[in-house]
């Protein structure tokens, strides 16, 4: 008899390799984040698309705060167009970033979310930085 997990058979090796990549075309994880910005050089805009209270009162180091509900095509001509933004909120508990990934995608921006948020960054054991 099948167990619980293999009740439904897998997808192929195919099916699952474009599952996969799609997936990492959206999202990044806060050890590559981190990584990135030690390098000094990031090829990316990080946002913290939170309240500013909730900014200040702690965020990812290097992160610029841009509300989800004030991103808007106008306000991102800030960047140039092919500008790749990395936005996360609150954690996995929060929707706030995925709102702001579907604005940006809507306006014609890059965007992949950072799964975890400031939680997953807390639990990697990654320092935030208060104040603006």
């Amino acid at each position: 008899m099948a167990s619980l997990v293999t009740e439904i058979p897998a997808a192929s090796p195919a099916d699952a390799a474009a599952h996969f990549a799609r997936k990492l075309s959206l999202e990044t994880d806060c050890w590559d984040v981190h990584e990135s910005l030690k390098s000094g050089g990031p090829d990316f805009v990080l946002l913290d698309v939170r309240g500013p209270a909730a900014f200040a009162e702690g965020h990812v180091p290097g992160a610029l705060n841009l509300p989800h509900g004030k991103i808007t095509e106008r306000r991102m001509t800030e960047w140039p167009a092919g500008t790749l933004f990395v936005v996360y909120c609150a954690g996995p508990h929060c929707n706030g970033a995925d709102r702001a990934a579907l604005r940006l995608a809507r306006i014609g921006r890059p965007v992949k979310l950072m799964i975890g948020g400031v939680t997953g960054w807390i639990d990697e054991g990654f320092v935030l930085e208060s104040g603006n």
